[in-house]
């Protein structure tokens, strides 16, 4: 039988295509229970993100996930809501229509980009399955995570596989899995909080939040953490050049744990609170693991952890949002994609 992914390769005439996919995580289509509902289920039915049995975590998904966390979550989503829609879905589209216009200038028709989620809208399958039809004979996919994590960077390595091997011809396969070290990645984290500093002035700490994983995770053999510890050194690095900060001014925390599990430590909300206690009264935070501002930057950060260390005693607390579409930005997610691109 045929397979419903094939698709008719010319090799004689065929121009050279290499089809460049940005991904990241996703959000719900709407900032409501149902919608929520919907969301969550495809998110934590992926085993790369829940690793309990299947039997055991579906009955806690269904019976009594499912049927709580949506209605708390859609309100934190209206919170962040604009108009255009999901702010990760929204700035993911300026990222990649800002990536398409500098390399359609360098490379002409020869290089077709696009975005997807992994979850949600609009998915990977899809965005590879419109590549196929145009017939591309080499395919870059750039998870849009700085440092690798099996839940993110992996879970999309996952759904791309299980994508391509349903088709009758596969394209050369770039998977890009982490830039947690490229210069102008870090450059552009350090232009970011050099900005800040010279407009709202040195803080006590800059905290270096990045997003949790179960410790669990890491014993067997995820480098996310080791990742996130070079990212912050070859920041703290290029900032010590930049500003007054001294290496006691810095602190690397962990957000977003979910469940009684022991996730990566120290926790953000549990630190701003203590050195507020101790004494820092202007606190700097940014979250240098999102490419992109989502719910857990925006509300979690801007808002939640704000009020944590307001209420403890801080003074001063300010967000420095996640690179997003900046220039410099899109120059090092260029500068991650040229070696794949490099023989065209």
């Amino acid at each position: 039988m045929k397979s419903r992914f094939s698709a008719k390769i010319d090799t004689e005439n065929q121009q050279a295509l290499t089809g460049v996919l940005l991904t990241n995580l996703g959000s719900p289509d709407e900032p409501t229970p149902t919608a929520l509902r919907h969301y969550l289920r495809e998110f934590l039915s992926d085993p790369r993100v829940v690793e309990i049995p299947k039997f055991i975590w579906m009955i806690i998904l269904h019976g009594i996930i499912l049927r709580v966390r949506p209605k708390k979550s859609a309100k934190l989503y209206q919170s962040i809501w604009t108009e255009q829609g999901a702010p990760l879905v929204v700035i993911t589209k300026a990222q990649h229509q800002k990536i398409s216009a500098k390399l359609k200038d360098k490379y002409g028709e020869q290089v077709i980009v696009d975005f997807a989620m992994r979850y949600g809208k609009p998915s990977i399958n899809n965005a590879l399955k419109k590549f196929q039809q145009i017939g591309v004979n080499k395919l870059v996919v750039l998870p849009l995570y700085p440092q690798y994590a099996g839940p993110t960077t992996g879970s999309t390595f996952d759904v791309v596989s299980r994508e391509l091997q349903q088709w009758r011809y596969i394209p050369s396969l770039n998977f890009i899995n982490s830039y947690h070290d490229n210069p102008l990645y870090i450059k552009a984290l350090a232009n970011s909080i050099v900005e800040h500093i010279e407009v709202k002035g040195k803080p006590d700490k800059l905290v270096l939040s990045y997003h949790g994983m179960p410790e669990l995770f890491q014993q067997w053999g995820d480098p996310y953490a080791e990742f996130c510890q070079k990212t912050t050194q070859l920041l703290i690095s290029a900032l010590k050049d930049k500003t007054e900060l001294s290496d006691d001014d810095f602190v690397i925390t962990f957000q977003s744990r979910f469940g009684k599990a022991k996730w990566l430590q120290p926790y953000t909300d549990e630190t701003l609170a203590l050195l507020a206690k101790q004494g820092s009264k202007h606190i700097a935070i940014i979250s240098p693991a999102f490419s992109a501002d989502c719910l857990e930057t925006l509300e979690e950060l801007e808002h939640e952890n704000r009020t944590v260390f307001m209420q403890s005693g801080g003074e001063r607390y300010h967000y420095i949002p996640a690179l997003n579409d900046r220039d410099d930005h899109i120059d090092a997610l260029l500068n991650v994609l040229e070696p794949t691109l490099s023989s065209l």
